[in-house]
């Protein structure tokens, strides 16, 4: 376990060495196409000019940490990151001082783009042999158990038969302390309640990573441990989503709603009309929804039920051949197309196009309310709700009847949540299309 600093600290090297040669080859390759010769004296300054910036961006990304080495993406993410402003600085430096004549942009901009498949190639290879001599954590760590429980847990060492205390009161005590942590990157105490103060002043006196474990606080899942008035807290929320992600977020919507517009506004007419001639009442039915931060909004659907029978409270499951359901209702709902107006909602703000799906107050799994089947279930709503979801290209669409039917919703809900991107959102986006018309959409 003490053998992964030495071998994490190695790779790194390797890691910047392999770089180095990606570049250098990448450029020399550039130069011996576009000018049919490699020539040193025009591939040599610009891999002079271009080296140390790149290493010194990519240092100040962590293109070279842990989880860099051991994570292709993660450390071919930062290492393009500083490909690409290595590149616009050199190009920037050569426009201003007027020295583009001194070298190709050809040969640069042939040579960037190569860098872009070499550098990916060798850190994918060193990445394979960090998972090798690593495993999954690059990292070493220090379990000591000093509960006095039999047996210690698989992997801790017992602090009892060590004669390990968190007293330091003399020399020879704390170095004891210290020798364990050698080699280490983090040590984990586990330890009775009376003796976590002792414990927490030993931790403080090493240069490592120190915790100690406290199960009871387990059913708070805190997120972080903060400070109030110079008191300790615990941070038990945050937005999944920053302000940029949120932008991101909120500007592809748009856009999905600007494509779809002209090709879901002529259809909308045509149901409309459709809707007028089958049945007497409005054509749109409004319905409160639970919404972003558990808060209600009307949303809209096309009327596909009588209106004298319609449930404004969401109390009553749709049934396969529930009686309410008008002839032309049957087809809008099978076919998505009720859910045209909520385009609407959109752009109000109150949904997303991708989002785990509205549920009204009275909805309910069996004869149980949701929130009463899983108190998790209001975790959900801190993203906006969405016309399609995570859960519905699952297959999880349709009535909830028993209280598995929503466990597995509300399992990819929260799984959407807490690993949103934007790649995932047109994922979902793109599998919705396949899913428009299903069997469980009644």
């Amino acid at each position: 376990m003490t053998g992964k600093r030495t071998a994490r600290h190695r790779l790194a090297v390797l890691l910047v060495l392999a770089d180095i040669a990606a570049i250098s080859l990448a450029f020399s390759f550039a130069c011996r196409i576009w000018l049919g010769v490699l020539d040193p004296g025009e591939v040599g300054p610009v891999l002079a000019a271009l080296l140390p910036i790149y290493l010194v961006v990519a240092l100040s990304r962590d293109a070279f940490s842990a989880d860099a080495t051991n994570d292709f993406l993660i450390g071919y993410r930062r290492a393009f990151f500083a490909l690409v402003v290595a590149t616009g600085s050199i190009l920037l430096i050569a426009f201003f001082l007027k020295v583009s004549i001194d070298f190709s942009r050809m040969v640069m901009g042939l040579g960037a783009i190569g860098s872009t498949a070499t550098i990916a190639a060798a850190r994918y290879s060193v990445a394979r042999s960090g998972r090798r001599r690593l495993g999954d954590s690059p990292y070493a760590t220090l379990v000591i158990d000093a509960t006095g429980e039999r047996p210690v847990p698989a992997g801790a060492i017992d602090a009892g038969s060590l004669g390990l205390s968190p007293t330091l009161d003399s020399a020879d005590q704390a170095s004891r302390l210290g020798d364990l942590a050698r080699g280490h990157d983090r040590i984990i105490v586990r330890c009775n309640p009376a003796d976590r103060a002792a414990w927490a002043v030993a931790l403080k006196s090493l240069a490592i990573h120190g915790e100690i474990v406290m199960p009871e606080l387990d059913a708070l899942s805190p997120l972080a441990l903060t400070r109030i008035d110079g008191k300790t807290g615990l941070l038990l929320s945050s937005n999944p989503l920053s302000i940029s992600q949120r932008t991101l977020k909120r500007g592809f919507d748009l856009v999905v709603v600007a494509l779809l517009l002209p090709v879901a506004l002529p259809i909308a007419l045509l149901v409309a009309l459709a809707i007028v001639l089958d049945s007497r009442g409005p054509v749109l039915f409004r319905q409160q929804r639970i919404g972003l931060d558990n808060r209600p909004f009307d949303i809209l659907k096309f009327r596909s039920m009588r209106h004298e029978a319609s449930d404004a409270k969401g109390t009553r499951s749709t049934a396969r051949d529930d009686d309410r359901i008008t002839r032309v209702g049957r087809f809008i709902r099978r076919t998505s197309l009720d859910e045209l107006p909520q385009l609407a909602n959109v752009i109000a703000g109150d949904m997303s196009i991708v989002g785990p799906r509205p549920h009204a107050e009275g909805s309910r799994a069996g004869d149980a309310l949701f929130w009463d089947v899983d108190a998790r279930y209001w975790h959900r709503h801190a993203v906006k709700p969405g016309l399609t979801g995570l859960a519905q290209v699952r297959g999880h669409r349709g009535a909830t009847h028993t209280s598995g039917a929503l466990s597995d919703r509300l399992q990819a809900d929260l799984e959407y949540v807490a690993n949103w991107s934007l790649a995932r959102d047109v994922g979902i986006l793109a599998r919705t299309l396949r899913i428009l018309v299903h069997a469980n959409a009644y």
